[in-house]
């Protein structure tokens, strides 16, 4: 156990390394790390089970920054516990392009990160799906195998943020208890005093939501040592509310907003440096308090030992399992089997279902063949058809269960996808309605960064779903979910497609997916049995034509059907055409132009269709291309009806290609 004097040099390093690399870089939050050195010391120092020489250990406790902002106290943690790819060059390089040292922790940037924030409470979400992971791969393989704490550091701005309550409410409902969350109280925010815009008291209100929750100075080292005992205890996820001074040590700026997003400046760095004891120069940390340090984390590499000798020890199918479902990888054979049943179940019996039922029927397939699966739903369990039949509710009776019902959480749903999926062991599906991706999109954009494989069922699709109205039909959503980079947007046009869209969101491990699904009933247009996996091209000729054609029509999901009709009345004009069924513009677009070129075709007129805005589609048919779909929002009433309204038919679609043909 270290001393009194031991402790404050060691919290001093992180204070100086901190204000030393923001006041460098000119550009930075000082305030946080200087305050919450404290915390962080005692946590790091007697309590969190780490190697640095391997931050990947499955069974290491996860520390999640979810104020972002204060990003120097984590790399500050980082070079003062030894991780090989954190050394004083990269502390000297913050903030600069290239470096280890982004402005907000990255993780795929820096290893020793276990998840990207910076918006503010996203953290806090990603950790209760670490913790959910945790709980349920303890529950599946045991104590010796997973036995581990998840710690936050948590800011008033991340409390503040409407996602926190979804976050926290969650973690009380599944009685976390190894979720341990460390809230910075500094009483300020950017503005000033934290009174000017809140006063809500966070530890009544952890309390109200099921948790643990405690005050205690946040400068007191055996204060914190003990609340963090007390929370390792606890039935229940823990609150450790630490009353700190944001920037402590500064002689001015101390207290104040003035410490929070701005270098400190050379004066006042002199003066933390007298006030505080601290002879070093810039970016010097003396021996004996490196030492101090890597002495530390010595606990965490004797765990990380004594983890391995148990593993080893496990029965050999048991410890393969593990280790598989840690690295991601899926179980090939049984994957492939699961898609060619139902295939081969399709070709024998097509069926006309809506494609949230044909994702139901493909999920009966993949759920059994995949343990990894974990589902769930926003409290539309029966509208997103997301839980198989016979698939075990995940809950604090029952960790072992694979459904979580998320409630009404959208956002605080997709957050903890992310932090199961950053955790391991797991791959995370869940189900809302496409419109209230809205809800969803701050978590979907963090997937799509970090390169997470989390899988987002969203169905009603369109004004296809019908008299629940314009509130709940997504217009311009797929056009905004496309638009986030490395994310993947399928809509099936039917039973095959879906199973496929499927199996390429399970197969692709670095890219987050958006399956649209409708509520309406569909043809099912694919009717051999085709192993290929055509929806991988991302678009392709699902019906060709005989001769050269003089129109080209391209759709997705539902509309796909309305062109194959459309064909039939050009056909009857003598007109040939081509129909092109578009499952995801991310996969076509990423192939080569030639590709494209081949697929998209020489036709001199091109329409495509969708129930969605145009925007998106110039990419395939070009800016002279004819589009039907809508142009604004839509409208309470039958979907049958509400097609015809907006003109989203079979016949419409063969007028406009018939007028740019000048046949009309």
């Amino acid at each position: 156990m270290t001393s009194r004097a031991e402790h404050d040099l060691m919290a001093n390093a992180i204070r100086a390394l901190a204000m030393d690399a923001v006041e460098q870089a000119k550009s930075g939050h000082p305030g946080l790390p200087m305050g919450a050195a404290d915390i962080a010391t005692v946590l790091f120092g007697r309590f969190l089970k780490i190697d640095p020489s391997d931050t990947a250990w499955p069974d290491r406790d996860r520390f999640v920054l979810s104020a972002g902002h204060g990003s120097m106290l984590l790399y500050a943690l980082l070079h003062l516990t030894g991780h090989p790819g954190m050394p004083i060059d990269e502390i000297k390089k913050f903030r600069q392009m290239g470096s280890k040292t982004p402005g907000h922790p990255e993780n795929f940037i820096t290893k020793g990160i276990e998840t990207t924030t910076g918006p503010l409470g996203q953290g806090l979400g990603n950790a209760v799906g670490m913790a959910i992971a945790e709980r349920h791969l303890n529950a599946v393989f045991g104590t010796e195998t997973v036995d581990h704490y998840t710690y936050v550091l948590t800011s008033d701005g991340d409390l503040m943020e409407g996602i926190s309550q979804e976050a926290i409410a969650l973690a009380g409902h599944l009685k976390l208890s190894r979720l341990i969350v460390l809230f910075d109280d500094n009483g300020i925010s950017i503005d000033g005093k934290l009174s000017l815009s809140d006063s809500v008291d966070q530890v009544k209100r952890f309390e109200a939501c099921g948790w643990a929750a405690t005050r205690v100075d946040g400068h007191d080292p055996e204060a914190i040592a003990a609340a963090i005992t007390a929370a390792q205890k606890s039935d229940r996820p823990t609150l450790i509310a630490c009353r700190t001074t944001i920037g402590y040590g500064a002689p001015t700026k101390a207290g104040s907003e003035k410490s929070h997003g701005s270098p400190l400046g050379t004066e006042e760095i002199k003066g933390v440096r007298e006030k505080l004891g601290w002879s070093a120069a810039p970016f010097e940390i003396p021996a004996d308090v490196l030492k101090l340090w890597r002495d530390a984390v010595q606990r965490g590499k004797d765990a990380h030992k004594a983890w391995t000798a148990r593993l080893e020890k496990l029965d050999s199918a048991k410890r393969n399992e593990f280790q598989r479902r840690m690295r991601g990888d899926l179980p090939a054979e049984k994957l492939a089997a699961a898609v060619h049943a139902v295939k081969q179940r399709l070709a024998a019996d097509p069926k006309e279902i809506a494609t949230r039922i044909a994702s139901e029927q493909s999920l009966e397939a993949l759920v059994p063949a995949l343990a990894e699966m974990i589902g769930g739903s926003a409290d539309l369990t029966g509208s997103n058809n997301t839980r198989p039949k016979g698939m075990p509710t995940l809950s604090a009776a029952d960790y072992a269960g694979r459904f979580i019902h998320y409630g009404i959480r959208e956002h605080g749903m997709a957050a903890a996808m992310n932090g199961m999926a950053l955790h391991g062991g797991v791959i995370p599906y869940s189900g809302t309605f496409l419109v209230f991706s809205d809800y969803c999109r701050p978590s979907l954009r963090l997937a799509a960064l970090m390169g997470e494989r989390v899988i987002h069922v969203m169905t009603h699709d369109s004004i296809g779903l019908g008299e629940d109205g314009p509130t709940h039909q997504p217009v311009e959503h797929l056009a905004a979910l496309r638009a986030i980079p490395n994310l993947h947007v399928f809509r099936p046009c039917d039973t095959v497609e879906t199973i496929e869209c499927w199996q390429i969101a399970l197969e692709t491990k670095q890219t987050p997916s958006v399956l649209a699904l409708t509520r309406q009933n569909l043809p099912q247009l694919r009717l051999s049995l085709d192993e290929k996996n055509r929806c991988l091209e991302g678009a392709y000729e699902i019906v060709p034509a005989a001769t050269p054609a003089m129109v080209s029509i391209f759709a997705s999901g539902s509309e796909v059907a309305i062109a194959v009709e459309a064909r039939k009345f050009l056909r009857e004009k003598g007109v040939i055409a081509r129909i092109v069924s578009v499952p995801c513009f991310e996969l076509f677009l990423a192939r080569t132009a030639a590709e494209r070129e081949e697929v998209i075709g020489d036709a001199p007129v091109k329409v495509a269709v969708e129930a969605a805005i145009r925007q998106g589609w110039d990419a395939i048919i070009g800016a002279d291309g004819v589009f039907v779909g809508m142009t604004g929002f839509g409208a309470s009433g039958p979907y049958k009806e509400l097609y015809q309204h907006f003109g989203i038919t079979a016949q419409q679609v063969a007028a406009a290609a018939l007028e740019r043909l000048g046949k009309s």
